[in-house]
């Protein structure tokens, strides 16, 4: 019977590739659907497990979430220092660093903080961490060796960026992959991108005023590159005097007159104190979240689009499934004869059920199995790509569900293709022989 199967499915290879390919194509829709959503899951989740709480200013909880943790650039109102000052004297916080943001060497995000935030993130793989204020740590996917300098461009050339020609950093240290959008970083004190834009603790325009930097980033500036309102030829001559051969100051930081920061990223040294810590700072003049909770909310967002996407997918595979149904009824009904011939020579009804079934199945099937295979790979490169552009680890994972879905569906095409199979079963050799 296997021979006469394999026999009859080479003799019409053309149709039955056809039949395998369409049903491999609509199965590998709702399989990268379903594994492309779940990659995004996991891999945002493990990209955010390394921050417990971000502070920011009032506005959007998502945003900050987006810029300080997952480094996308957009206008955030300032924090004024004193929230940074008061944040570092707690003795709830192991750590609070600065999260300064707007410079870019090509498209790589020079990120102003702090060496707390390279402990926070697994340490450095190479090299040193910040000694000096033109010292940088480049992420693990940075394309930059250590001893190489660079100058930061504010904002991407693309956009019509400025060259900060009077500030020259060099790569001292590289971290350890995090599979956070960290890795494609460049770290660099945040003192130094106050003096890059032109301020300081103390300066004149940073003592108690911050809604001006505010209203300034709501205008399109990018987090703290904001803080530069002129790129003049004189500004520019002024910074060329910056002296960034200079050991980092600690203390510039926890000064109340420090220069506004457009998130700073806390590290509370127990549960207890990590809502405390939200709980005493979301009020009118900050906003504190745990970034956990916002992907929550992100998730349900992600998984009612899943939830269509997956419709689509199920209605198409629905509409294929159909479609070659009908085709293969038609194929069984143009069979008669052949059929017929076999009931002649002595072949049982049961036999014939089976011969029609199995070679039923087995397209159908290898379709099922074939699409399930390119649904993963297809899942696995689009992972691959949009982890390369953002710097965030997608894992395509296949999980014991996911087996029990794929037995399932072939189960539901066992009984499915009963429905041609019973056609031949219940034909009459006589009246097929005569038709």
């Amino acid at each position: 019977m296997f021979g006469f199967i394999w026999a009859d499915l080479r003799r019409h290879w053309a149709g039955v590739l056809a039949v395998v390919l369409l049903i491999a194509l609509a199965s590998a829709l709702g399989t990268c659907v379903t594994l492309g959503e779940r990659a995004i899951r996991l891999g945002s989740a493990r990209a955010a497990s390394a921050f417990d709480l971000v502070i920011g200013a009032p506005g959007s909880e998502t945003q900050l979430v987006l810029s300080s943790v997952f480094l996308q650039p957009a206008p955030l109102p300032l924090l004024p220092g004193r929230t940074l000052a008061a944040l570092r004297a707690d003795p709830r916080v192991a750590y609070a660093a600065p999260v300064g943001f707007g410079d870019f060497v090509g498209d790589d995000p020079v990120v102003g903080t702090t060496g707390d935030v390279v402990g926070g993130l697994g340490g450095l793989a190479e090299g040193r961490a910040f000694q000096k204020l033109q010292d940088a740590v480049v992420g693990s996917a940075v394309a930059r060796p250590i001893g190489s300098r660079f100058k930061p461009l504010h904002g991407r050339l693309s956009e019509g960026g400025h060259v900060h020609g009077a500030i020259s950093y060099e790569v001292v240290g590289r971290m350890k992959p995090t599979g956070t959008a960290w890795d494609k970083a460049i770290l660099v004190p945040i003192e130094a991108v106050w003096l890059a834009h032109g301020h300081e603790p103390g300066s004149k325009d940073h003592g108690a005023d911050e809604t001006a930097h505010g209203e300034e980033a709501a205008r399109g500036g990018v987090g703290i590159a904001v803080l530069a309102a002129d790129y003049d030829q004189q500004a520019e001559e002024a910074r060329r005097s910056l002296d960034l051969n200079r050991p980092i100051d600690p203390a510039a930081l926890e000064r109340p007159d420090a220069p506004g920061v457009p998130a700073i990223v806390v590290k509370p040294r127990t549960i207890a104190d990590a809502y405390k810590l939200r709980q005493n700072y979301r009020h009118d003049g900050t906003l504190a979240v745990f970034p956990a909770e916002v992907l929550t909310r992100l998730y349900g967002t992600l998984g009612d689009a899943r939830t269509v996407l997956a419709a689509i997918a199920y209605g198409a595979q629905a509409l294929v499934g159909a479609a070659i149904l009908f085709v293969v009824i038609v194929h069984v009904l143009q069979r008669r004869r052949q059929i017929g011939a076999l009931r002649a020579f002595g072949a049982p009804r049961l036999s014939i059920f089976a011969i029609v079934w199995a070679e039923i199945f087995a397209m159908v099937g290898a379709g099922v199995v074939l699409g399930f295979g390119l649904g993963f790979a297809a899942a696995s490169l689009l992972a691959q790509v949009a982890g390369g552009a953002s710097g965030i680890a997608l894992p395509v994972e296949l999980r014991a569900g996911d087996l029990t879905t794929l037995l399932l569906l072939l189960a539901a095409v066992a009984l499915v293709t009963l429905v041609p199979a019973s056609l031949a079963y219940r034909q009459s050799p006589a009246e097929a022989l005569r038709g």
